[in-house]
């Protein structure tokens, strides 16, 4: 499952790298997917929006088996 998920994040990582920031995979826990933000991602107040809307539904559509998708410091 790690191998898929990180296949996801890798299709949407140009998209946040275009506007500054990154997507790193820190741990996958009975279906819940743990990621980082990083540089302007971090700070930037649509970061939940980007989770939500962006990163997980992406990763959940690669990886059904998903259950959420939350952002770690």
């Amino acid at each position: 499952m790690r191998e898929k998920v990180e296949k996801a994040i890798e299709k949407i990582r140009p998209f946040l790298q275009r506007d500054g920031g990154d997507i790193e995979l820190v741990d996958i826990v009975d279906g819940v997917v743990k990621v980082r933000l990083k540089g302007a991602c971090m700070g930037c107040p649509m970061s939940q929006i980007t989770m939500r809307e962006g990163v997980g539904r992406a990763i959940k559509k690669d990886v059904p088996e998903i259950k959420s998708v939350e952002a770690v410091d």
